[in-house]
């Protein structure tokens, strides 16, 4: 790998002995001004701007819905025909938790990762060309998902991928049936305007171990509490084909699932061109690729449905 430089200063230390505390964000949360014509409403907008999420409800049809479920279904039915670094278990079992770089990986999920619908949103709100940062499938299989424990991805891309500032977003889209007790998303409505600095120093290949457990990159507890009670906390649930996008510093996680109902969505991270990663501001070397691309080439947006003709490789 060629070696990463810094052009940026460090507007968001993190990961100090000990833990900074709560600071104020210093980017926009809405890039693009808006216009009549922006792919959202103005009242979109504002509710992103303020709670630092948006859901959208029959952005897709069923019958392309159904679609993104079957490529779903089998990328987890054949694992092992995957790069195996891509593939993370659950802890303590051989259950998948998440697939990385699906959109690398499914002819439907590229297809999707372009979609205008998606993409115009992504430019309006990050006021820039964009292109994916991350791609994944999160999977809760019935009775023995794990959580994913409260965190800000932005942290995270800080520190240990080199990410300069706060201008990327992710979107969520459901494969299954999300409520509220099988483990869904939950977001802290308006955290994101806050910055909450970890402590510890990032151990060498974190991410070996962060992406089935994470112990680093975690708020201390008390700031989490004085932040939810502040702000609260909202599930993402609905029906299959829902999409949320999502602040990259919006404060989230989720529970376990115990119940006998999987729960599988699929992530798509959108960071502007302008953001590219720089050399983590608090890490020895950079994540791989699957967790953070650094070839920055703008998406050329995607017109019309998913149709079957993304046939799978």
């Amino acid at each position: 790998m060629t070696e990463l430089r810094r052009a940026t200063p460090d507007l968001y230390p993190s990961r100090g002995e000990p833990s900074r505390g709560p600071s104020h964000r210093l980017d926009p949360v809405v890039h693009g001004a808006w216009r009549p014509d922006a792919p959202i409403s103005l009242a979109q907008a504002r509710t992103f701007e303020t709670e630092g999420f948006l859901a959208l409800d029959a952005l897709f049809a069923p019958d392309e819905v159904a679609l993104l479920q079957s490529s779903a279904a089998g990328l987890l039915a054949d694992p092992g025909a995957l790069p195996s670094d891509v593939v993370v278990r659950e802890p303590g079992s051989d259950e998948v938790r998440s697939i990385f770089d699906v959109h690398l990986h499914s002819a439907l999920m590229a297809r999707l990762a372009a979609d205008a619908r998606i993409v115009d949103i992504a430019r309006f709100l990050l006021g820039d060309e964009v292109y994916v940062h991350q791609s994944r499938l999160n999977y809760k299989p019935g009775f023995d998902g794990k959580e994913f424990y409260w965190h800000s991805d932005f942290e995270t891309w800080h520190v240990e991928d080199g990410m300069p500032r706060m201008r990327a977003l992710s979107v969520l889209i459901l494969l299954a049936e999300n409520t509220e007790h099988n483990g869904p998303l939950m977001v802290m409505p308006g955290s994101h305007r806050l910055y909450l600095a970890c402590g510890g120093a990032t151990p060498d290949d974190h991410y070996l171990s962060s992406l089935k457990k994470q112990e680093y990159g975690v708020p201390d507890r008390l700031s989490l509490a004085e932040l939810a009670s502040r702000q609260g906390i909202v599930s993402i649930i609905g029906r299959p084909g829902l999409v949320a996008l999502f602040d990259c510093n919006l404060m989230h996680g989720s529970n376990g699932n115990i119940t006998p109902q999987p729960r599988s969505n699929a992530f798509l991270v959108y960071n502007a061109v302008s953001n590219r990663p720089e050399r983590p501001f608090g890490a020895a070397r950079a994540r791989p690729d699957f967790l953070a691309a650094r070839s920055a080439e703008p998406i050329e947006p995607a017109r019309g449905r998913l149709t079957a003709g993304a046939a799978e490789p």
